[in-house]
């Protein structure tokens, strides 16, 4: 599997620019607008999903203007301060309000400044620049706290403390042999490991290329170009590092795939009764990670792998599991292991800190002070 160079990608055809500018000039309608041009060299500075979310956070926006009879050109900074008592769950008096589902603070936080963006593009005044609107986010952010909801981890072997106990619950381990024994299995056992072994988010596994992977070496492990990741949309790359056992696995797939070149992660197209129909051309989509995962758990629970566990408990894994678990359970069980934070940040492409030292809370308060003394009388 031999590297190549790739061109770095654009923003691909399925985010328009052109839908951009529209939301944009809407905003101005009778009066003189930025240059388009700018509007785009701004758009294409974004990643995808950045553009995805500005277009569907403004449809959103328009939507509630329409709701309180304001038109969006003309919102003040008193529409946007009611738009965030909605969004918090503090305005059931209204019809407005009564129709807007509450946020997190975070996707609160994520609206305002896309609102705001569409507006100085728009060359208009910014109405969630004003001290109101500042003071009801802080307001919002006060009543429904600012702690993120966090993917349950999936870690190699569970929840234990010891890396030489066997495998218990959810683990990967234990998803590993829950997998199919065709070609559906092979796809997805390569996706666990890959996953496993880079800490990638989704974005970035579904869009590895076979010719993006080099090896194996005589010890038989890889490596893969992490061509472009949510932290580095310049497109400088990272190389993640593949083991034995993983590149075996890619090997198994492709082989039986007939996977030479292109998308590494495929559909495994079914029939109806679950046997294998095909392989598709393009690459998994996004979304469909988490999805995979959240099978795979009812896959393990169904085969009497995952212990006394209850179908109510079950359901509760299945809710909170998603494409980013594997990537938190990385980094608990570097954390476990004793890695420090500077190696886990670089070892897997994370900017802040404070993201990583969330990931370890749950195993640092299981492990801590605490947790050691009422473990030394609890005997």
């Amino acid at each position: 599997m031999a590297k190549t160079v790739l061109s770095r990608a654009q923003v691909p055809p399925s985010v328009r620019i052109d839908d951009v500018v529209g939301e944009v000039r809407a905003l101005a309608i009778g009066k003189p607008a930025v240059d388009p041009a700018l509007i785009e060299a701004a758009a294409r500075a974004w990643s995808p999903n950045t553009v995805r979310a500005f277009l569907s956070d403004l449809k959103l926006w328009d939507a509630w203007c329409r709701r309180a009879r304001v038109r969006a050109g003309e919102a003040s900074a008193d529409t946007v301060a009611a738009y965030i008592r909605a969004l918090s769950g503090q305005d059931h008096a209204t019809e407005a309000g009564r129709a807007t589902p509450q946020r997190a603070p975070a996707t609160i936080a994520r609206y305002l400044v896309n609102i705001g963006w569409a507006y100085r593009m728009a060359g208009l005044d910014d109405p969630t620049a004003a001290a109101l609107v500042r003071l009801e986010h802080k307001a919002a952010r006060k009543l429904l706290g600012t702690r993120q909801r966090q993917a349950r981890a999936i870690r190699y072997k569970g929840d234990v403390s010891d890396f030489d106990a066997p495998a218990s619950g959810v683990s990967l381990a234990v998803l590993l042999k829950a997998t199919r024994r065709d070609l559906l299995g092979l796809r997805d056992r390569a996706l666990l490991l890959v996953n496993y072994d880079t800490g990638c988010r989704c974005s970035e596994l579904v869009a590895m290329r076979l010719e993006h992977l080099e090896g194996p070496d005589v010890d038989g492990a890889g490596v893969v170009d992490i061509d472009r990741s949510k932290t580095d949309q310049e497109g400088q790359g990272a190389l993640g590092y593949l083991s034995p056992v993983t590149m075996q696995a890619i090997a198994d797939w492709c082989a039986k795939a007939g996977i030479e070149r292109g998308p590494l992660f495929r559909r495994v197209e079914t029939w109806f009764d679950g046997s294998i129909r095909g392989v598709g051309e393009g690459a998994l989509n996004p979304g469909t990670v988490s999805l995979i995962y959240k099978r795979l758990v009812r896959q393990a629970f169904d085969k009497k792998l995952l212990g006394a566990m209850s179908e109510a408990e079950l359901e509760r894994w299945v809710a909170a599991v998603s494409s980013h678990s594997i990537r938190v359970g990385v980094a608990q069980d570097n954390f476990a292991a004793g890695e420090s934070l500077p190696a886990i940040m670089q070892a897997y492409r994370w900017r802040d800190p404070k993201t990583v030292m969330r990931y370890g809370a749950k195993l640092a308060a299981k492990s801590g002070a605490s947790a050691r003394m009422a473990a030394r009388f609890s005997g």
